[in-house]
């Protein structure tokens, strides 16, 4: 009976284990001060998407550094204006702001950066934005990220 106990409780870890499904999401920045798309796409069965951004130009990040910042739409231009007043030593996002639910490093021409974002804290359907919050970019740097 103990040895059946243990066997159901192996099965129910490796099933969990099964389920976990990472999505890759892959996104392009350059020196012209733009993305390559304006719509990232999560599937809503994944569990968490490993992000990769890649900057394709050549100038360093003290002159056109790039990053991703995600939070919900309705917190994207308040945390675009906080992280106005933080320095690159802090990526340009706020320190310990609930509202930013992932970034990336602040990466120059040639770099790249990858994180992995649990996706427990999105909502399918939900709205949100992914924008680069270097000093000036938000306005024209950003996009819409679809979980679901």
């Amino acid at each position: 009976m103990f040895a059946k106990g243990i066997l159901v409780a192996a099965l129910m870890l490796g099933s969990s284990a099964v389920m976990a499904k990472t999505c890759d999401v892959e996104l392009e920045a350059n020196d012209a001060m733009s993305f390559n798309t304006k719509e990232l796409k999560v599937d809503g069965d994944c569990t968490e998407a490993k992000l990769t951004l890649k900057h394709v130009g050549k100038m360093p990040k003290s002159a056109m550094g790039h990053n991703v910042v995600i939070t919900k739409t309705d917190d994207f231009k308040k945390v675009a204006k906080a992280a106005g007043k933080v320095s690159a030593e802090d990526n340009y996002v706020p320190k310990d702001d609930a509202r930013v639910l992932a970034h990336t490093k602040l990466i120059g021409g040639g770099e790249s950066d990858t994180i992995t974002i649990p996706l427990d804290k999105f909502e399918k359907g939900g709205d949100y934005t992914f924008f680069c919050s270097f000093p000036g970019h938000w306005s024209v740097m950003k996009g819409k990220l679809i979980f679901g």
